[in-house]
């Protein structure tokens, strides 16, 4: 008699096989013979121009980040505004407390300045010439 723990073992086993074998399948029956239009970088329909190791702007991901938090809290709302009338004043006052906490978020991400997407350029702090500085220069050239 197989086990609660054998049937899920079964069931992985089997899900196991039917992804190898779709695998497995779609490598027998695919054409081997690329062409250059099918071996080049898909780019939207364009042609891709220069090196694909470009450096990535980190913004995208902080803003895509933020973005992802606030929108996946905003789907809270959702089902508390189905079932506000049944948890009366308890439910509202818990509301404000979670809508207070992501404005304070909110205000955070805007005051640091990630939401906005053209960064100020940084200041270089200019070092002025002393006579120590000049002659730790020397001792360190010597």
């Amino acid at each position: 008699m197989i086990t609660e723990f054998g049937r899920v073992f079964i069931f992985f086993i089997v899900g196991v096989v039917f992804t190898a074998g779709g695998l497995v399948f779609a490598w027998l029956i695919r054409p081997s013979r690329g062409y250059p239009g099918k071996l080049t970088t898909y780019e939207c329909g364009e042609d891709p121009v220069g090196t694909p190791w470009v450096k990535f702007n980190i913004r995208f991901y902080v803003i895509a980040l933020i973005f992802l938090v606030f929108e996946v809290e905003t789907v809270f709302l959702f089902p508390w505004a189905l079932a506000f009338q049944k948890l009366g004043m308890f439910a509202f006052v818990e509301m404000l407390v979670f809508l207070a906490i992501l404005f304070v978020g909110y205000g955070y991400v805007w005051v640091k300045g990630d939401l906005d997407w053209d960064m100020p350029a940084p200041t270089i702090p200019v070092v002025r010439s002393s006579r120590i500085a000049a002659a730790v220069r020397e001792e360190v050239k010597a």
